[in-house]
């Protein structure tokens, strides 16, 4: 392929034109033909272009550069480097400039802002982002299937465990208040567990997610927290019985508010580590506009001991679901899963149960199990409800709950384990390392957030200023009214 820029001109414009003769000859062939023909050209065209680009820039002798002890670095050579971008891969070669005792560098590379390694920001973007959804096989086969590009499964998972590596540094330098258009009375703090399958390393060095073949560990425990404001919702214990029972909702019925900036985090450092960024999260997001602070578990005394101590101003939460499925596996061995019974009898004590009369439930459910007509399975779940009940009481007050308009479910952290955590660390056979999955972790939290597109301009200035040593060629946010402009 040529290197000299008006050859690759003049073919370009050869190409161009065979195009549009194409097209214009295109009278016998259809539609789908004709339109993976030119994608498959235009991505030819654009390598080429960026060919182009990379050899115009190369081709101007930069400055004379300075090292770090103040020294100039003399012209040595032109080195060749690799470039694998959206529409394949090239090389190039640019100045490079070095002393014996001063080190050497190519200026170029900072003023492109290059990255580490061969892959562009552009392909890293797109190889990250659609890891972060499916395994990372499918990713390799996507990317192969539409741009051509042969990518390994080694080289996705290096690029997730590289460009995951600021989304703590993203988080912390958001704005502390959100604009007014998002801000809601309540400041909600939710957090949950899910198991990620591991696999224990019989190496010193091992791939970031090993295969079937390798020995098994138990789950480690990802611990996922959601955090985010919401307007108080009014409804009453008739309304939330309904809708837990999936029956008709009233018409009167007010529109349920949404969470408002949200922000999804999963962490496998253990339920402290978690709880303590929820916590310093959630003070940044505090302020005179909050006017209650609500958190939210299912019911685990680690997660609620660690809320307690950590985000002590807040009230905690049992969140109803979990309250109601207790019911439901009492109601299923006193009466029998399939009889006409079941529903009325969890109707009428999870009413009670929301009209914060929990006492009085624990007191007749005591009462049943300890009936003589009662055999050992009955007591059994009986009892698993009571002692359920028992602990968590102090956090069932759903009358006071509802008449102040809080959320009482944790849907939010519970959407999120199965979204952040499980419909991706859990498809069939994977096992991981913990660097791998904190890293995939991350990324994913992120783009569930829907803060990928922010994150990655953040992320690829902080990674232009640890290579280089400078701030990026384009300010931050200045590269996406750049392409709003060239749009």
């Amino acid at each position: 392929m040529s290197s000299n820029p008006d050859q690759i001109v003049a073919q370009m414009q050869q190409d161009f034109h065979h195009l549009i003769a194409y097209v214009r000859d295109a009278q016998t062939r259809t539609a789908s033909e004709v339109e993976r023909t030119l994608f498959q050209r235009l991505l030819a065209l654009g390598l080429q272009l960026l060919r182009l680009f990379f050899l115009t820039r190369a081709a101007l002798r930069p400055a004379t550069p300075i090292s770090a002890t103040g020294t100039p670095l003399p012209f040595h050579s032109r080195r060749p480097i690799d470039y694998f971008s959206v529409f394949g891969k090239l090389s190039f070669a640019r100045h490079y400039f070095y002393r014996t005792d001063a080190g050497g560098l190519c200026p170029l590379d900072a003023d492109l802002s290059l990255p580490a390694r061969c892959y562009s920001d552009l392909l890293r973007d797109w190889m990250a982002f659609d890891s972060t959804d499916g395994a990372y096989r499918e990713t390799s086969t996507t990317l192969e299937r539409i741009l051509g590009v042969e990518l390994s499964i080694q080289s996705l998972e290096r690029v997730v465990l590289a460009d995951g590596c600021d989304v703590a540094a993203f988080y912390e330098q958001l704005p502390h208040t959100p604009p007014a258009t998002a801000l809601g009375s309540i400041l909600v703090a939710q957090a949950d567990g899910k198991g990620v399958p591991m696999v224990q390393p019989t190496r010193t060095s091992t791939p970031l997610r090993l295969g079937k073949g390798q020995k098994r560990t138990k789950k480690k425990e990802a611990i996922v927290t959601a955090l985010y404001t919401i307007s108080p919702y009014l409804r009453t214990a008739q309304d939330v019985l309904a809708a837990l029972l999936h029956e008709p909702a009233t018409p009167d019925q007010q529109q349920r508010p949404r969470p408002l900036q949200k922000e999804l985090r999963a962490t496998l450092d253990g339920k402290a580590s978690a709880v303590s960024r929820l916590a310093q999260r959630a003070a940044l997001r505090d302020g005179r506009h909050i006017l209650s602070r609500v958190a939210l578990t299912d019911g685990a005394e680690p997660l609620q001991v660690q809320i307690q101590t950590q985000l002590p101003r807040y009230t905690l939460v049992l969140d109803i679901i979990h309250v109601t499925d207790y019911l439901w596996s009492s109601a299923t061995a006193l009466v029998g899963e399939r009889s006409a019974e079941r529903t009325p009898w969890v109707r009428r004590y999870l009413e009670r149960i929301l009209s914060g009369q929990t006492a009085g439930v624990i007191t007749e459910l005591e009462e049943l199990a300890q009936a003589p007509e009662r055999n050992a399975g009955q007591v059994a779940a009986l009892r698993t409800t009571i002692g359920y009940y028992r602990r968590n009481l102090p956090f069932m007050h759903y009358d006071e709950y509802l008449a102040r308009g809080w959320p009482i479910g944790t849907g939010v952290v519970e959407g999120a384990c199965g979204h952040v955590v499980k419909d991706r660390m859990e498809q069939a056979g994977m096992r991981w390392t913990k660097a791998g999955a904190q890293a995939m972790l991350d990324l994913r939290a992120v783009r569930l957030s829907g803060d990928w597109e922010a994150y990655w301009e953040f992320h690829r200035h902080k990674e232009h200023e640890r290579l280089y040593g400078t701030a990026h060629p384009l300010p931050a946010r200045v590269e996406s009214q750049v392409v709003q402009l060239a749009a």
